[in-house]
């Protein structure tokens, strides 16, 4: 499915779910409601997939791990936070510069209306055909 599409079905999936829900709960609540729901959308969701990074040519399994990806397009990093901090979306955005994905959401459940918990992030250094699974740090 084409990027704007998928990303108006996590946008309407996570106000859905939100609306049924309310604010509250944890994040891995949201994250298995949010997942359910993209997939009876058609949409495929993998959750906390490993983003492993190779250091020094060592190959480190846990170096991040994202909390959801649909349709191998798009991360989401989902929050019960009071307030989004600035560190919130550098992580997000770091996400997407190690896995080479073009865009994302962070989503923050812990808001009235979840209109205004949705960030969409997009990475600037995105490249297409550049998928990097193994990031190397030297």
């Amino acid at each position: 499915m084409e990027l704007e599409l998928v990303a108006k079905e996590i946008v309407d999936s996570a106000i859905k779910v939100h609306r049924n829900m309310g604010p509250g709960l944890f994040e891995s609540t949201y994250q298995k409601c949010l997942a359910y729901e993209l997939q009876s959308r058609g949409l495929r969701v993998d959750c906390e997939i490993v983003l492993p990074i190779v250091y020094e040519g060592v190959k480190i399994e846990n170096g991040y791990r994202l909390d959801m990806l649909v349709d191998d397009l798009i991360v989401i990093e989902n929050k019960t936070v009071d307030q989004i901090a600035p560190i919130h979306k550098t992580q997000l955005l770091t996400y997407l510069r190690l896995g080479s994905y073009r865009l994302g959401f962070l989503l923050n459940w812990k808001v009235e209306l979840m209109k205004d918990g949705i960030h969409r992030i997009v990475n600037p250094a995105y490249q297409p055909n550049r998928r990097n699974r193994h990031i190397t740090i030297t």
